[in-house]
């Protein structure tokens, strides 16, 4: 990237956020903290009125505004892709209003953009293996982020299984994430006293209460950290057999998937997982795969082996 788009880029960056970081700005380009304070330097000899505070960010003061920026064939191929995954992946309310954001992208891009998304819009699909979202149920994802941001309590008419109860519950919710097929919402239950994990899909009303919450909670991202040690899970890493990683492609993301990256004439796998539940779907595939880390896990996978021998012995 030249260094007129870096500008560019970073100026919409600036106009995406309240404040930004100068770090922040560095870890996007891959640039030096001096490139960055020249590259703001440069927008403010330019005219653009940015305010910094040192040990905060910067920001644009409120009021200025540019002209609709033009999207590339690549922004614009990859909006229809997540729309595509938008259309599968949530409820009805987040669909309407993620179409009604590209009927607005849509309107500012160039005619040859328009043109490329009509040739390739029915050549991209998301296909599911199980059933899609909140098939007929209410709208769940808007209200739980409208919660989120608004720091109001809802309430919740919750199923949690086949042989549960039923139970109304308040909560505050901190969070959601896309899981394994999944929704799911993080959030404080006054019934429990405690921070739970609700899936969407059993969400079966929801509500807004008129109370709203003070209560300093963890964000999302520290509240899942604390819940993999509490859960004892563990990094695990392994070397499969090409030919059979590529059947391990929709598996993986149910045993805590992290990355992978070639190996050799392998594919090593990363995994945040609890061992022996890891190690019961390692065993399905452990004569084309080796375990690389931990060292423990060779013996759990040995004395699994062996029980499961002297049963059938």
């Amino acid at each position: 990237m030249n260094r007129i788009d870096r500008v560019t880029a970073i100026l919409i960056q600036l106009q995406s956020r309240k404040i930004v970081r100068a770090q922040d700005i560095a870890d996007r380009f891959n640039i030096s903290l001096r490139t960055v304070y020249r590259d703001i330097n440069t927008l403010e000899e330019a005219g653009v009125p940015i305010l910094g505070e040192a040990g905060v960010g910067y920001s644009i003061m409120e009021g200025y505004r540019l002209p609709p920026v033009m999207f590339t064939k690549e922004e614009a191929a990859a909006f229809l892709t997540a729309e595509k995954m938008v259309e599968k992946f949530t409820d009805k309310s987040t669909q309407e209003s993620y179409q009604s954001g590209m009927f607005k992208v849509r309107a500012v891009l160039r005619s040859s953009e328009k043109d490329m998304l009509e040739n390739i819009e029915a050549n991209i699909h998301v296909r599911q293996n199980y059933a899609p979202f909140n098939t007929g149920g209410p709208n769940i994802l808007q209200p739980l982020l409208t919660s989120i941001s608004d720091k109001e309590v809802l309430h919740i008419h919750y199923h949690a299984g086949i042989n549960a109860e039923p139970s109304q519950r308040q909560i505050e919710p901190i969070g959601i994430f896309y899981s394994s097929g999944y929704w799911h919402c993080v959030a404080y239950c006054r019934l429990r006293q405690d921070y739970r994990n609700f899936r969407a899909d059993r969400i079966q009303k929801i509500s807004g209460t008129g109370q709203h919450f003070d209560q300093a909670h963890p964000t999302l991202q520290d509240y899942l950290k604390q819940l993999s040690k509490k859960e004892n899970l563990h990094t695990i890493v392994i070397n499969v057999e090409k030919r059979m990683a590529a059947y391990l492609q929709e598996s993986k993301y149910y045993y805590g998937f992290v990355s992978e990256k070639p190996h050799e004439d392998m594919v090593q796998m990363t995994f945040l997982s609890h061992p022996e539940w890891f190690m019961r779907w390692f065993t399905m595939y452990a004569e084309r795969a080796d375990i690389v880390s931990p060292e423990n896990m060779r013996t759990l996978l040995k004395e699994y082996v062996n029980r499961i021998s002297e049963k059938y012995s």
